[in-house]
């Protein structure tokens, strides 16, 4: 089954996720997408972290380390979590690789090309399932 462009479902994940950790978007340092490189999805996951951040999402580093990996299907979420983790305790944002020229709409931080500093307490990894098996995950940070 297709992703719904609607974004509502993703958007539903992420929120709960938030509302469970009792963070604000704004306690958001870093959002680690699906970001499976296809324009449905991608367009897809830049709604939902603008629907949920907010005026923050123009604030909040994003990136898709599957530039970097490729997509691992049953994986990827942990792999997500894995990068994540190491994003937070060496204080370094992984980059969207192989970003040359974001179509219109692409509009968000997707920290092209390399990595930058970033020390962030609290960070959402994204997954986006066929048929809306969508999953997100609040990180903290204890050494931030």
């Amino acid at each position: 089954m297709a992703l719904n462009p609607d974004a509502v479902q993703p958007a539903r994940a992420i929120r709960l996720a938030l509302a469970d950790a009792g963070l604000a978007v704004e306690a958001v340092g870093y959002v680690n997408l699906h970001g499976t490189g296809t324009r449905i999805n991608d367009e897809v996951e830049t709604r939902v972290i603008r629907k949920v951040f907010g005026g923050h999402a123009d604030r909040v580093p994003v990136s898709a380390t599957k530039s970097m990996f490729g997509h691992p299907q049953g994986a990827c979420g942990a792999m997500g979590v894995a990068a994540t983790a190491l994003a937070m305790r060496d204080r370094i944002i992984p980059p969207t690789v192989n970003l040359e020229n974001p179509d219109d709409g692409f509009d968000l931080d997707y920290v092209p090309h390399s990595s930058r500093r970033g020390d962030f307490q609290a960070a959402v990894c994204n997954c986006i399932g066929f048929g809306s098996k969508n999953s997100a995950l609040v990180m903290l940070n204890p050494g931030a």
